[in-house]
C-alpha cells in the first residue's frame, strides 16, 4: 500500500520559519527548474566548445608562417580563458623541421602567447609523418569574437612542409572556461 503525507505547512527544524512549496514535488519537471546561464557557472566550468575541422593538405616551403586552419569562439565573459587544442599531422621533406604556432587572429598578427614566440618544432625528416598534439591556454579578456589560427612553416627555406591528411580530418578545438 502506498503512503501519503498530507500537511498544510512545513516548518524548519529550529522553528525559525516555514518552508513553502511552489509546486508539488511529483509535478516538477525540467521545464520548471531555473536555467543556468554561463554567468551562473562556477570558475573552471566549461561554458562552450567550438570544433573546427580541416581535410586535405596545406603545403608550404616558406620560413614564414602560413594559415593551416582557423576556428572562431565568442567568450561570454572578459574573465574567461580559452583552451586551444590542435590535433593533426605534419610531414616535412628531408633536412627540415615543421613548425607550428597559434595566433589570435590571422597569421602574422598576435601570436599566442602574445608576450612570447612559443613555437613547437616537430622533426619529420625524410618524408616521415608526425602526429601533432599542440595545446595552449589564452586569456583574450574580451567578449568579442576571437578567431584563432594554426600557423605552420618550414625551418629551412625551400624545404616542403605539409599540414593535414587526405584520409582523416585534423581538428582545432576551442573551449571557453569560466573565470
Amino acid at each position: 500500500m502506498a503512503s501519503k503525507i498530507k500537511v498544510d505547512q512545513l516548518e524548519t527544524a529550529d522553528g525559525s520559519g516555514t518552508i513553502v512549496l511552489q509546486n508539488q514535488l511529483s509535478g516538477m519537471t525540467t521545464a520548471s527548474l531555473p536555467a543556468l546561464g554561463s554567468a551562473q557557472m562556477p570558475a573552471g566550468s566549461i561554458i562552450q566548445v567550438v570544433h573546427a575541422e580541416h581535410f586535405g593538405f596545406v603545403t608550404t616551403t616558406s620560413t614564414t608562417f602560413v594559415s593551416a586552419m582557423t576556428g572562431t569562439i565568442t567568450p561570454s565573459s572578459t574573465s574567461s580563458r580559452i583552451i586551444l587544442m590542435c590535433c593533426g599531422q605534419l610531414l616535412a621533406t628531408s633536412q627540415t623541421d615543421a613548425q607550428i604556432k597559434f595566433y589570435r587572429g590571422a597569421v602574422g598578427t598576435t601570436g599566442v602567447p602574445s608576450s612570447g614566440t612559443l613555437v613547437n618544432n616537430f622533426m619529420s625528416d625524410n618524408g616521415d609523418t608526425v602526429n601533432v598534439s599542440y595545446h595552449w591556454v589564452d586569456s583574450p579578456s574580451t567578449t568579442s569574437a576571437q578567431t584563432y589560427t594554426v600557423g605552420v612553416k618550414s625551418s629551412v627555406s625551400g624545404q616542403q612542409v605539409k599540414f593535414g591528411n587526405t584520409t582523416a580530418k585534423d581538428s582545432l578545438i576551442l573551449m571557453e572556461i569560466a573565470g
